[in-house]
């Protein structure tokens, strides 16, 4: 049976009995009649050529309550966007392909540029950002989904379990997170379980009572990279270009709005995608560069919301962090042997050394530099910056052929 208490300041959806598809599509359906519902994938180019995303556009296809999907896609050149144009025409419904490397939005980006407006690096981030100033711009659409492109047991209800919470005007939510269990033969996950986990468990050993970390404990899953918001709320949030996305945007709708307002919803039994290498050697690359990401994120959050952090602080943090992932190893350990499912321990200390390694580098790189590379602007200083924004926008993707009609 589900556990459906509720812990923290954030209300958990949990699954309880299989509460028929056609039933929560049904009622999407009348819940977008009139307030229109999207999904944005970011895709680079090369998911083309992988079987998952060719799963999840057969199971897109019958979800009847989108009006736009919408693909932003990265790393083509000319020919993979019209390959990608030709490979989304099997969606048969309103499709926009938004091309970052394309001509239109290489001269939106240096324009904006240009009117001090930065964008920080190219990557995830930026791609769904991208997509978020399209949607905007096109002006019919009030709820947003975001999921990635590489899920490999993708089902359509999924996402409408992360849509149903916001769409639903009884429930007054304004943010989605969906969360689930990452596992295959072993367990998944190894970012967000030996290393968001006991670092926010030190966190709040060391800060006492703090309602942002509070906050970001209440999560499953925080790293999922799949959510709903509405757009009055997207047009507020900034989001970090690097590795930290997942993160940066739960601290900004923390920024924008009561966790009364804010929710996750269990959306799958299990769940796997793409996994990205350890890199233990480079703390450029891999899941080593994407949790220094992460705790920088973390401590300027805290730093910019009063909270003090001395060097007698972190030092403590980074000690606690090791103890903490030690014990958590252990914990998952007893889970795995419970369910008959493998656990190379070796690996999992070496994860637990490259991420206390990774602290480590985000402290040093916090203390030289609190403030760090600046969030993307949201979209409402952007469009009070370069009013046109949005319409340069829209007037690219026509221009490319990127709408595809179903």
């Amino acid at each position: 049976m589900s556990d459906f208490a509720q812990y923290g300041p954030i209300t958990t959806l949990t699954r309880l009995g299989n509460r028929p598809l056609v039933e929560l599509e049904d009622a999407l359906v009348r819940y977008t009649r009139r307030n229109k519902a999207a999904l944005l994938i970011p895709s680079l180019v090369s998911e083309l050529e992988r079987p998952a995303l060719l799963k999840i556009c057969d199971e897109i296809a019958q979800a009847p309550y989108l009006d736009t999907v919408l693909i932003s896609l990265d790393r083509a050149d000319e020919a993979g966007y019209r390959g990608a144009l030709e490979y989304f025409k099997r969606l048969k419904r309103r499709t926009v392909v938004l091309w970052n490397d394309g001509p239109g939005v290489k001269a939106l980006i240096a324009k904006l540029e240009k009117s001090d407006l930065a964008l920080g690096e190219r990557g995830k981030g930026r791609a769904c950002w991208m997509g978020f100033g399209y949607l905007l711009a096109q002006g019919n659409v009030e709820y947003i989904a975001l999921h990635d492109a590489d899920v490999l047991d993708y089902d359509r209800a999924m996402l409408a379990r992360l849509l149903y919470p916001i769409a639903d005007p009884i429930l007054n939510f304004d943010f989605c997170k969906g969360y689930y269990a990452r596992f295959t033969d072993r367990l998944n996950g190894r970012v967000a379980r030996l290393f968001v986990g006991p670092l926010l468990g030190s966190l709040r050993s060391l800060l006492g009572a703090n309602p942002y970390i509070e906050f970001l404990s209440s999560f499953r899953y925080p790293l999922a990279g799949e959510f709903a918001l509405s757009a009055d709320l997207l047009r507020q949030i900034r989001v970090p270009s690097d590795w930290g996305l997942e993160v940066g945007t739960l601290s900004e709708v923390y920024r924008h709005r009561s966790p009364r307002r804010v929710c996750q919803v269990d959306i799958a039994d299990r769940y796997d995608h793409k996994h990205q290498a350890l890199s233990p050697e480079d703390p450029t690359k891999g899941l080593h560069r994407m949790a220094a990401d992460i705790a920088k994120h973390l401590l300027r959050t805290l730093a910019a919301a009063d909270t003090v952090l001395g060097d007698g602080t972190l030092k403590s943090l980074l000690a606690s962090y090791q103890r903490r992932a030690e014990d958590a190893a252990s914990s998952f350990y007893a889970l795995a042997k419970m369910n008959g499912l493998v656990f190379p321990r070796h690996e999992e200390e070496m994860a637990i050394a490259t991420f206390a390694g990774a602290l480590k580098s985000g402290v040093d790189q916090f203390l030289a530099d609190p403030l760090g590379a600046p969030l993307i602007p949201n979209w409402a200083r952007v469009l009070s910056a370069v009013p046109e924004a949005g319409d340069l926008l829209l007037e690219a993707v026509v221009a490319e052929g990127g709408i595809l009609q179903g």
